[in-house]
């Protein structure tokens, strides 16, 4: 764990500008939105193409090099896809420099995770919001070559799935799973984390308005992903579900609801007027 909480620069490209005092630049809570998530949208500019594309894929945090380092650490991040992808294809192909200028080796990526915790219901429509966490990360994609960075990659990201997944699976991967599989490291460069929470927070000329106050309904409606019952292949042997499954699922279930509702108690330093209906 690093000694100080370690930031990354602000940078026209990850500065949050609409309600800056929800803002965060610091790794550990960023990488921590990151590793939450259990799909990451993933954007790149195709040469051939005049739209930006745009892909769900799995990934998590992780430092081959350091192993042992945590979310406040300077980490990469790694991304899993099919081995004959565009998105492997072009990484695959990228130069090392742009524009004529030095930069860093890869195919620059935008990588983006949000939660909603909450839908705020405030008395005018205009005022209404979520509560939230978000993360974008900016940097460079390169693929993994290396047989043991994408080992080590490939059970990160099955670890980031449920945790401890991969020693409880038949692995290694056989060599046909390694030839169709990629892996992209990503070379984090900068990132931002947004976050909303609290109740609602409406208009003075609506809190002064007794009609409005005897007939719209305002407060939090809590949100949370909820892990059901384990359902079995029709070729499972193995009864009753095994001990760490299960405890993952008491564990999630638990701490999404809790993060939900902890979501929708109003901050201190947030009692106060204010209309932040439309956030940026």
């Amino acid at each position: 764990m690093p000694r100080y909480e370690l930031t990354y620069p602000k940078e026209a490209h990850n500065t949050v500008k609409r309600y800056n005092s929800r803002a965060s630049y610091a790794l550990k809570t960023i990488h921590e939105v990151i590793n939450s998530a259990q799909l990451l949208h993933v954007s790149f500019q195709p040469e051939e193409s005049p739209f930006p594309a745009t892909l769900p894929m799995l990934g998590q945090m992780g430092s081959f090099d350091r192993p042992s380092a945590d979310p406040g650490d300077v980490l990469d991040l790694y991304l899993h896809g099919y081995v004959s992808s565009r998105l492997m294809n072009v990484s695959r192909t990228k130069s090392t420099t742009a524009n004529g200028q030095d930069t860093p080796a890869g195919l620059p990526v935008t990588i983006a995770a949000s939660f909603v915790d909450g839908l705020v219901l405030a008395l005018s429509p205009n005022a209404h919001s979520y509560n939230y966490r978000s993360a974008v990360l900016f940097g460079y994609a390169t693929p993994v070559t290396d047989v043991s960075e994408k080992l080590y990659a490939m059970e990160c990201i099955t670890n980031g799935v449920v945790p401890d997944r991969w020693r409880q699976t038949r692995v290694p991967p056989n060599n046909a799973e390694m030839q169709s599989t990629s892996v992209l490291k990503v070379r984090i460069v900068s990132g931002s984390a947004k976050f909303r929470v609290g109740n609602t927070h409406d208009d003075r000329c609506d809190l002064d308005e007794e009609s409005v106050l005897d007939s719209v309904w305002a407060g939090v409606l809590p949100v949370y992903t909820t892990l059901g019952e384990p359902i079995p292949s029709a070729y499972n042997r193995v009864n009753p579900v095994p001990a760490y499954l299960e405890q993952f699922r008491t564990d999630f279930n638990a701490n999404s609801r809790e993060t939900a509702l902890e979501a929708a108690v109003e901050p201190a330093e947030n009692k106060k007027e204010d209309t932040d209906a439309q956030d940026g």
